[in-house]
This record gives C-alpha cells, structure tokens and sequence, in this order.
C-alpha cells in the first residue's frame, strides 16, 4: 500500500452497515468507502454504482479472470467482490478507504494487506438482528434462517478483528468508529 489507509468493515446481514456507513461519511465526507460488486437482486431504494454494482454471474465471473476483483465472497447464495481498481487508486492519493466487506473477504484482505485496519459491527443482540431482518422484508423464512445461522459464524469470527463495535446507537456506534480510526496508526 501507498500512502492512504484501508479500513475493513465487516458484520452480518442486517446489523446496519449502510446506515452506519452513510452517518460516518456525512460526519466525515472525506472518507473514500469502496463500492462492492454484487451478483444479489437490488433492494427498493438501492443504486447501482451507489450502494453496489449489481451485476449477473457472468460479468462477475469476466471480471475475476480479467483480475479485477481484489477479493470475492459467496455469501448466502450470491457473490459480492470488491473492484481493485479504485481502491489502488485511492490508496495512492492517500484517502481512508473503507471497504464494506463480508467476513470471509476481510480474511483475504488481511493477509494481502496486513496493515489494514479491521472493524466488526455487532448487533446490541441476536433476537434484535432477525427482527432488523424481518423487518427489511426482503427474506423469505428459508433466506433469514440460513442468514442468522451465517451471522452467527461470523460473530464467532470477529474475535479476529482489530475492534468491534455494538450498534445500539447509529450516533454512539460512528463515534466510536471515528475514534479508533483518530486514535489508531493504520498504514
């Protein structure tokens, strides 16, 4: 890496990424977060090139042999990956890069970059992230089952992350994360 600083941030589906996401580069505009690819359905209100790149399994599957995926994932039945391109260019100009990455990418990141710097978000409890679920209503009971039993490995392995963070509170949850990041030497 150059002279910026990348930041993984990681943690199950529905612990509230985005939104935290969105209060952190409102409180700080100058922080680069990575837009990821992914092969999932958009949601209502999302953006390709915004929120993701939505794209089919075979633009994906072109994109990794041309070697511009720095890493992917298969989480549930689709694949999210993050374009490297971007992300190297943004580590030269020497920005905070955060890349919003699923547990199994970050493990691939880190050993690529070992430098970088890992946070984990964390729902306040288990019985508040399938009602966070449930609530989105884009699961059927079959998708939010094999999602909580997804979270659950991967709360398990965010003992392996540099911090971890509970979001109780979106304000509470970006201060934090703004401190460590203040606060931490990452390169």
């Amino acid at each position: 890496m150059s002279s910026g600083k990348l930041v993984l941030f990681s943690g199950p589906s529905g612990v509230g990424k985005d939104t935290l996401l969105e209060v952190l580069t409102k409180k700080r505009p100058e922080l680069q977060r990575s837009i990821s690819l992914t092969t999932r359905q958009r949601r209502n209100g999302e953006k390709d090139g915004v929120d993701y790149f939505f794209v089919t399994p075979a633009h994906f599957q072109e994109l990794l042999a041309a070697g511009d995926v720095l890493e992917f994932a298969q989480y549930g039945k689709n694949l999210y990956g993050t374009p490297k391109k971007p992300v190297d260019e943004w580590l030269h100009e020497g920005k905070t890069v955060i890349l919003k990455i699923e547990v199994q990418g970050a493990e691939k990141i880190k050993h690529l970059y070992p430098q970088a710097l890992s946070v984990f978000i964390l729902p306040p409890s288990m019985e508040v992230l399938e009602r966070r679920l449930r609530d989105r209503g884009t699961e059927d009971e079959e998708d939010l089952a094999r999602r909580m039993r997804i979270a659950r490995e991967e709360i398990r392995k965010s003992e392996n992350y540099d911090y971890r963070i509970v979001n109780d509170s979106l304000e509470r949850a970006a201060d934090e994360f703004l401190t460590i990041l203040d606060t931490t030497a990452i390169q």
